[in-house]
Protein backbone atom coordinates (compact mmCIF):
# COMPACT_ATOMS: atom_id res chain seq x y z
CA UNK A 1 0.00 0.00 0.00
CA UNK A 2 1.02 3.68 -1.33
CA UNK A 3 0.88 7.06 1.04
CA UNK A 4 -1.81 7.69 -0.88
CA UNK A 5 -3.89 4.41 -0.90
CA UNK A 6 -3.75 5.45 2.90
CA UNK A 7 -4.48 8.84 2.54
CA UNK A 8 -7.73 7.60 0.61
CA UNK A 9 -8.99 5.39 2.72
CA UNK A 10 -8.17 7.97 5.97
CA UNK A 11 -10.65 10.80 4.26
CA UNK A 12 -12.99 8.14 3.45
CA UNK A 13 -13.44 7.44 7.07
CA UNK A 14 -12.96 10.87 8.61
CA UNK A 15 -15.04 11.76 6.31
CA UNK A 16 -17.95 9.61 7.40
CA UNK A 17 -17.04 10.43 11.27
CA UNK A 18 -18.27 14.11 10.45
CA UNK A 19 -15.02 15.80 10.29
CA UNK A 20 -14.83 18.82 8.59
CA UNK A 21 -12.32 18.95 6.15
CA UNK A 22 -11.11 15.41 6.18
CA UNK A 23 -8.19 16.19 3.36
CA UNK A 24 -6.72 18.63 5.15
CA UNK A 25 -6.85 16.55 8.48
CA UNK A 26 -5.29 13.57 6.94
CA UNK A 27 -2.93 15.18 5.51
CA UNK A 28 -1.39 16.78 8.41
CA UNK A 29 -1.75 13.75 10.53
CA UNK A 30 0.06 11.36 7.77
CA UNK A 31 2.96 14.12 7.58
CA UNK A 32 3.04 14.19 11.77
CA UNK A 33 3.54 10.23 11.25
CA UNK A 34 5.83 10.54 8.52
CA UNK A 35 7.70 13.34 10.35
CA UNK A 36 7.46 15.63 7.77
CA UNK A 37 5.93 19.04 6.64
CA UNK A 38 2.77 18.68 5.26
CA UNK A 39 4.20 20.66 2.44
CA UNK A 40 6.73 17.60 1.85
CA UNK A 41 4.05 15.02 1.97
CA UNK A 42 3.29 14.89 -1.92
CA UNK A 43 6.68 14.05 -2.36
CA UNK A 44 6.19 10.89 -0.59
CA UNK A 45 2.62 9.97 -1.94
CA UNK A 46 3.44 7.86 -4.45
CA UNK A 47 5.85 5.26 -1.98
CA UNK A 48 5.00 2.34 -0.07
CA UNK A 49 3.90 2.88 3.56
CA UNK A 50 6.03 1.08 5.97
CA UNK A 51 4.92 -0.72 8.88
CA UNK A 52 5.71 2.15 11.98
CA UNK A 53 4.26 5.24 9.96
CA UNK A 54 0.94 2.90 9.14
CA UNK A 55 0.26 2.01 12.53
CA UNK A 56 1.25 5.74 13.88
CA UNK A 57 -1.06 7.02 10.71
CA UNK A 58 -3.87 4.00 11.42
CA UNK A 59 -3.39 5.52 15.27
CA UNK A 60 -3.83 9.19 14.29
CA UNK A 61 -6.70 8.29 12.37
CA UNK A 62 -8.76 6.71 15.28
CA UNK A 63 -8.71 9.43 17.18
CA UNK A 64 -9.58 11.86 15.31
CA UNK A 65 -12.24 10.42 13.86
CA UNK A 66 -13.84 10.26 17.79
CA UNK A 67 -13.08 14.18 17.23
CA UNK A 68 -10.39 14.60 19.36
CA UNK A 69 -8.79 18.12 18.08
CA UNK A 70 -5.80 17.60 15.40
CA UNK A 71 -3.41 19.69 17.46
CA UNK A 72 -3.93 17.59 20.33
CA UNK A 73 -3.30 14.89 17.87
CA UNK A 74 0.20 16.39 17.25
CA UNK A 75 0.83 18.17 20.78
CA UNK A 76 1.23 21.42 18.86
CA UNK A 77 -0.72 24.55 17.51
CA UNK A 78 0.19 27.56 15.58
CA UNK A 79 -0.76 30.72 16.91
CA UNK A 80 1.15 33.98 15.78
CA UNK A 81 4.22 32.29 13.92
CA UNK A 82 5.16 30.10 16.33
CA UNK A 83 4.10 26.96 17.83
CA UNK A 84 2.83 26.03 21.18
CA UNK A 85 2.97 22.63 23.00
CA UNK A 86 -0.77 21.78 23.60
CA UNK A 87 -2.76 18.97 26.03
CA UNK A 88 -5.87 17.86 26.74
CA UNK A 89 -5.18 20.35 29.92
CA UNK A 90 -4.68 23.37 27.88
CA UNK A 91 -7.50 25.24 25.43
CA UNK A 92 -6.37 24.88 21.98
CA UNK A 93 -4.91 28.74 20.88
CA UNK A 94 -7.58 30.22 18.03
CA UNK A 95 -6.87 32.47 15.24
CA UNK A 96 -9.20 35.14 16.64
CA UNK A 97 -6.95 35.23 20.13
CA UNK A 98 -4.38 36.69 17.63
CA UNK A 99 -6.35 39.66 17.09
CA UNK A 100 -6.08 40.36 21.30
CA UNK A 101 -2.50 40.10 20.96
CA UNK A 102 -3.04 42.80 17.76
CA UNK A 103 -4.90 45.17 19.99
CA UNK A 104 -2.49 44.69 22.91
CA UNK A 105 0.33 45.32 20.72
CA UNK A 106 -1.38 48.72 20.09
CA UNK A 107 -0.42 49.60 23.57
CA UNK A 108 3.10 50.43 25.32
CA UNK A 109 4.10 48.19 28.04
CA UNK A 110 6.87 46.76 29.98
CA UNK A 111 4.94 44.41 32.06
CA UNK A 112 2.21 42.30 31.21
CA UNK A 113 -0.43 40.15 33.01
CA UNK A 114 -1.96 37.24 31.07
CA UNK A 115 -5.16 36.26 33.21
CA UNK A 116 -5.98 32.33 32.66
CA UNK A 117 -3.25 31.73 30.78
CA UNK A 118 -3.54 28.34 29.60
CA UNK A 119 -0.71 27.20 26.74
CA UNK A 120 0.85 30.38 27.87
CA UNK A 121 0.25 31.75 24.12
CA UNK A 122 -0.97 35.15 24.56
CA UNK A 123 1.87 36.02 26.75
CA UNK A 124 4.90 34.17 25.03
CA UNK A 125 3.91 35.68 21.93
CA UNK A 126 3.41 39.42 23.51
CA UNK A 127 6.97 38.66 25.13
CA UNK A 128 8.43 37.44 21.75
CA UNK A 129 6.89 40.64 19.71
CA UNK A 130 8.59 42.72 22.69
CA UNK A 131 11.85 41.89 24.04
CA UNK A 132 12.43 44.30 26.45
CA UNK A 133 8.98 43.16 28.48
CA UNK A 134 8.78 40.77 31.21
CA UNK A 135 5.32 39.36 32.30
CA UNK A 136 3.19 36.91 34.61
CA UNK A 137 0.95 33.94 33.81
CA UNK A 138 -1.88 32.67 35.81
CA UNK A 139 -4.45 29.78 35.63
CA UNK A 140 -6.15 27.54 38.06
CA UNK A 141 -4.79 24.86 36.69
CA UNK A 142 -1.51 23.40 37.36
CA UNK A 143 -1.43 20.62 34.27
CA UNK A 144 -1.97 23.71 31.81
CA UNK A 145 1.33 26.06 33.98
CA UNK A 146 3.22 23.47 33.02
CA UNK A 147 2.57 23.59 29.19
CA UNK A 148 2.93 27.24 29.43
CA UNK A 149 6.42 26.90 31.10
CA UNK A 150 6.89 24.87 28.47
CA UNK A 151 6.35 26.79 25.95
CA UNK A 152 8.11 29.88 27.13
CA UNK A 153 11.38 27.64 27.51
CA UNK A 154 10.64 26.69 24.50
CA UNK A 155 10.15 29.81 22.68
CA UNK A 156 13.07 31.46 24.08
CA UNK A 157 11.11 33.79 27.01
CA UNK A 158 11.23 31.70 29.92
CA UNK A 159 13.79 34.16 31.66
CA UNK A 160 11.27 36.80 31.06
CA UNK A 161 8.37 34.92 31.99
CA UNK A 162 6.84 34.00 35.14
CA UNK A 163 3.96 31.65 35.75
CA UNK A 164 1.76 31.41 38.93
CA UNK A 165 -1.29 29.40 39.91
CA UNK A 166 -3.92 31.65 41.03
CA UNK A 167 -8.31 32.25 40.65
CA UNK A 168 -8.03 35.46 38.88
CA UNK A 169 -6.50 38.31 41.05
CA UNK A 170 -6.07 36.19 43.49
CA UNK A 171 -2.61 36.06 45.27
CA UNK A 172 -0.93 38.24 42.81
CA UNK A 173 0.83 40.96 43.62
CA UNK A 174 2.58 44.29 42.09
CA UNK A 175 1.09 46.07 39.19
CA UNK A 176 1.17 45.77 35.55
CA UNK A 177 1.18 47.69 32.43
CA UNK A 178 -1.27 45.43 30.73
CA UNK A 179 -3.86 42.67 31.83
CA UNK A 180 -5.13 40.52 28.97
CA UNK A 181 -6.95 37.71 29.32
CA UNK A 182 -9.29 35.04 26.92
CA UNK A 183 -11.34 34.08 29.47
CA UNK A 184 -13.86 30.81 29.53
CA UNK A 185 -17.03 32.89 28.04
CA UNK A 186 -19.48 30.32 26.66
CA UNK A 187 -22.82 30.21 29.05
CA UNK A 188 -23.59 27.36 30.05
CA UNK A 189 -26.64 26.52 27.86
CA UNK A 190 -24.40 27.17 24.89
CA UNK A 191 -22.37 24.03 25.87
CA UNK A 192 -24.46 21.70 23.81
CA UNK A 193 -24.26 23.09 20.85
CA UNK A 194 -20.09 23.33 20.50
CA UNK A 195 -19.01 21.11 17.94
CA UNK A 196 -17.47 17.78 19.53
CA UNK A 197 -13.75 18.80 19.18
CA UNK A 198 -14.45 21.38 21.72
CA UNK A 199 -17.18 19.83 23.99
CA UNK A 200 -16.03 16.67 24.63
CA UNK A 201 -12.12 17.81 24.18
CA UNK A 202 -11.23 20.95 25.62
CA UNK A 203 -11.12 21.52 29.51
CA UNK A 204 -14.56 22.31 30.29
CA UNK A 205 -13.12 25.14 32.54
CA UNK A 206 -11.47 26.59 30.11
CA UNK A 207 -14.71 27.11 28.10
CA UNK A 208 -18.00 28.23 30.45
CA UNK A 209 -18.12 29.64 34.09
CA UNK A 210 -20.78 27.02 34.18
CA UNK A 211 -23.10 30.31 34.55
CA UNK A 212 -24.26 33.21 31.72
CA UNK A 213 -20.37 33.32 30.75
CA UNK A 214 -20.09 36.72 32.11
CA UNK A 215 -18.29 35.76 35.71
CA UNK A 216 -15.00 35.69 34.64
CA UNK A 217 -15.39 39.41 33.21
CA UNK A 218 -16.51 40.57 36.58
CA UNK A 219 -13.67 39.24 38.71
CA UNK A 220 -11.40 40.82 36.35
CA UNK A 221 -12.89 44.22 36.13
CA UNK A 222 -13.39 44.03 40.12
CA UNK A 223 -10.13 43.47 40.39
CA UNK A 224 -7.78 45.35 37.39
CA UNK A 225 -7.46 48.55 38.83
CA UNK A 226 -6.01 47.95 41.67
CA UNK A 227 -3.44 45.80 39.32
CA UNK A 228 -2.48 48.29 36.96
CA UNK A 229 0.03 51.15 36.64
CA UNK A 230 -0.81 54.84 35.66
CA UNK A 231 -1.82 54.58 32.17
CA UNK A 232 -2.60 50.92 31.75
CA UNK A 233 -5.08 49.09 29.72
CA UNK A 234 -6.90 45.63 30.00
CA UNK A 235 -7.56 43.79 26.77
CA UNK A 236 -9.51 41.29 26.99
CA UNK A 237 -11.46 38.04 24.33
CA UNK A 238 -15.24 38.34 24.47
CA UNK A 239 -17.86 36.38 22.68
CA UNK A 240 -19.50 37.75 19.87
CA UNK A 241 -22.60 38.37 21.60
CA UNK A 242 -21.34 39.86 25.13
CA UNK A 243 -19.51 43.39 23.64
CA UNK A 244 -21.97 45.90 25.18
CA UNK A 245 -22.43 43.68 28.64
CA UNK A 246 -18.77 43.31 29.21
CA UNK A 247 -18.49 47.07 28.21
CA UNK A 248 -20.82 48.10 30.97
CA UNK A 249 -19.11 46.19 33.59
CA UNK A 250 -16.19 48.11 33.07
CA UNK A 251 -17.81 50.69 32.85
CA UNK A 252 -19.50 50.31 36.30
CA UNK A 253 -15.89 49.70 37.55
CA UNK A 254 -14.64 53.28 36.90
CA UNK A 255 -12.85 52.17 33.63
CA UNK A 256 -13.01 55.58 31.95
CA UNK A 257 -12.35 54.39 28.17
CA UNK A 258 -14.05 51.63 27.17
CA UNK A 259 -14.30 50.17 23.43
CA UNK A 260 -15.19 47.21 21.69
CA UNK A 261 -13.79 45.97 18.71
CA UNK A 262 -14.63 43.76 15.97
CA UNK A 263 -13.18 40.78 14.67
CA UNK A 264 -12.58 39.82 10.81
CA UNK A 265 -16.03 39.01 10.40
CA UNK A 266 -17.31 42.42 12.00
CA UNK A 267 -18.51 40.53 15.08
CA UNK A 268 -17.73 42.02 18.47
CA UNK A 269 -14.37 40.13 19.66
CA UNK A 270 -12.21 42.31 21.96
CA UNK A 271 -12.87 45.13 24.80
CA UNK A 272 -10.19 47.15 25.64
CA UNK A 273 -10.66 49.17 29.15
CA UNK A 274 -8.71 52.21 30.10
CA UNK A 275 -8.89 53.71 33.87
Amino acid sequence: MTGADALRAAVDRLGAAGVEGPQRDARRLMAHALGLTPERLTLVLDQPFGPEAAAAFESAIDKRAARQPVSQIVGRRAFYGRDFRVTRDTLDPRPETEQLVERALVRPFARVLDLGAGTGAILITLLSERPEATGLGTDICTAALAAARDNARMLGVEARSEFQQADWFSGVSGRFDLIVSNPPYIAQDEMAALAPEVREWEPPAALTDFGDGLSAYRAIAAGAKAHLLPGGAVVVEIGWQQGAAVAELFGNMGFGTVSIHPDLDGRDRIVTALP
